[in-house]
């Protein structure tokens, strides 16, 4: 599906939305029992979301909030995160999303860096933000969403003239950062719009139906529910369907209840379902095609039989605004393919000195827009941060830190993230940022973090830790390092598996080794002296 219409903001594509198809649904919540939001379900038509979004419009523009501004949203999966989204948006102003599952320290890091001029919270929340706010250099007003005010507190003036385009910034999302804290991408509406475009495009497999009804069960602070999905169905008069997070056991009935015809995936989600007993349900969907990444290669073709719809792998990133997917002919269900390059989507792979490696070699993908224009569409830097982003666009491509594969017919595989990144149900953590929480305590000398496999998740962390000469090295030690991390991070980020041990390899200058950590045909995970904790790594509130 091609979309011709060109819109200066995402405000004014759901505007056309509401003109256009005021009756058609534009954003749903599934039911759960006892949820403290909407637990029998919500749906709104773009009509009536249409309403609200003016309403906040015109209470934001008469507390001052104007081009430029940004405001945090604490609002989980509430159907109101559009609501507030898209207000700010037709104003000018960014929105800063926080996740969840954040703690102090990673909120405070948040609403410190981003300088957000507001933050709209649930009242569960708001105390955990209100200690955040007293600590923050720049002052930060904090409003409890359940009790909007009427009159909000006063920003100072818009930082930027005239009315929001196509370059004004819609939001900083924050990803895992290699070397330490989070960084944030600045994305403007034009990367949102087109991303939006980009992904009705695809075709094949991928071939959208308006109206569908896309589940969607990734989180609002993540780019792909937010911009990429949501901006597709907007612009197409869709309906984005979400959980409050994902539940195996409720999925075919969310599906059924909904009436969802198409739905994203994780990795974690194909296994989770298919060790679900067989239901009713299952049977009963309208679901014509999923698309997601990382479903591993065995479980691929089964889950299609199983289910009767295809899983149609991509590759994307927060910075690259834009996915590649393997939705044509032929099909590759037993492999990591994830796509070919495409005309504004060009793509290489390269050794570490950026040259070439050939066809079936592995190496860095890069990615750009064109030769012309690389940084076209793509996120507009790392806030704060300039040189990171010369880095990552050296040479003029961007450097994505996944290593693939090229085969001769231009088909790219994934094969594994060259970054210190830990994939673990879909979360991209940064190993430097457990390490560095760890490092504070006062009873770790050394520490190593990484990946290792994880049957149900993808990757869990692994910390190795050398304990300072007076620490000890048992399991009561061990719970309490699990226990400072898991205090001051999100859940997910707290090591699922903790190890004792006596020294780590280091280079020269001292540089950790972690490839010598382990000889290559060992399973640190059988070692009898590790701690495993993984039964202690659930959400908290």
């Amino acid at each position: 599906m091609i979309i011709e219409a060109e819109f200066d903001t995402v405000h004014a594509v759901f505007r056309r939305a509401a003109e256009k198809w005021p009756d058609q649904g534009a954003i749903c919540s599934t039911s759960y029992p006892g949820r403290d939001y909407y637990p029998d379900g919500v749906e709104f038509t773009y009509g009536q979301a249409w309403e609200r979004i003016e309403a906040l419009r015109g209470q934001y523009a008469d507390a001052g909030y104007g081009h430029g501004h940004r405001v945090a949203l604490f609002l989980e999966q509430r159907p109101e995160f559009f609501f507030h989204y898209l207000a700010l948006n037709g104003l000018g102003c960014g929105i800063v999303p926080i996740n969840p599952d954040y703690r102090h320290d990673e909120m405070l890091y948040q609403m410190q860096h981003s300088e957000a001029d507001l933050a709209v919270t649930v009242r569960a929340r708001a105390d955990d933000l209100n200690r955040v706010a007293a600590l923050r250099e720049k002052p930060l007003p904090v409003v409890i969403f359940e009790s909007f005010p009427e009159g909000l507190p006063t920003p100072g003036p818009a930082p930027r003239d005239g009315p929001p385009g196509p370059e004004t910034e819609t939001s900083i999302l924050y990803t895992s950062g290699t070397t330490g804290r989070p960084k944030g991408c600045i994305l403007t509406n034009e990367f949102y719009v087109q991303s939006g475009k980009w992904y009705l495009s695809m075709g094949g497999r991928l071939e959208f139906n308006p109206p569908e009804r896309m589940l969607n069960p990734l989180p609002y602070f993540h780019v792909n529910a937010q911009a990429f999905c949501a901006t597709a169905m907007f612009l197409s008069g869709s309906c984005l369907i979400a959980q409050d997070r994902f539940h195996p056991s409720r999925w075919w009935r969310d599906v059924v209840e909904t009436k969802a015809t198409a739905m994203h995936y994780l990795g974690v989600v194909p296994p989770l379902l298919m060790n679900q007993p067989v239901s009713e349900a299952e049977n009963q969907h309208q679901i014509h095609f999923a698309v997601g990444a990382g479903v591993e290669p065995e479980l691929h073709g089964a889950f299609e039989e199983r289910f009767g719809f295809p899983l149609v792998e991509v590759w994307g990133m927060t910075e690259t605004g834009r996915i590649l997917a393997d939705c044509h002919e032929p099909r590759r269900t037993n492999t990591r393919a994830f796509g070919k390059p495409l005309p504004g989507m060009e793509a290489r792979v390269v050794d570490d000195d950026d040259n070439n490696v050939g066809f079936d070699n592995d190496g860095e993908l890069l990615v750009r827009h064109s030769a012309e224009t690389p940084r076209k569409w793509f996120f507009s830097g790392y806030h704060k941060n300039e040189a990171e982003t010369e880095k990552a666009w050296r040479g003029g491509w961007f450097h994505t830190g996944d290593t693939v594969r090229q085969g001769e017919d231009g088909m790219l595989y994934f094969v594994d993230r060259k970054k210190n990144i830990i994939r673990r149900s879909g979360e991209n953590i940064a190993a430097a940022e457990i390490e560095a929480c760890l490092q504070a305590h006062e009873a770790v000398a050394q520490v190593a973090v990484m990946a290792v496999v994880d049957d149900l998740r993808d990757e869990e962390v692994l910390a190795c830790i050398v304990s300072m000469p007076d620490a000890p090295a048992n399991m009561a030690q061990a719970r309490a390092l699990f226990d400072w991390c898991f205090e001051r991070q999100a859940y997910y980020k707290a090591p699922g598996w903790l190890l004792f041990v006596d020294s780590l390899p280091t280079t020269g200058t001292q540089k950790i080794q972690k490839q010598h950590i382990f000889d290559a045909d060992e399973d640190p995970r059988e070692n009898p002296n590790i701690h495993d904790f993984r039964p202690l790594k659930k959400r908290r509130r």
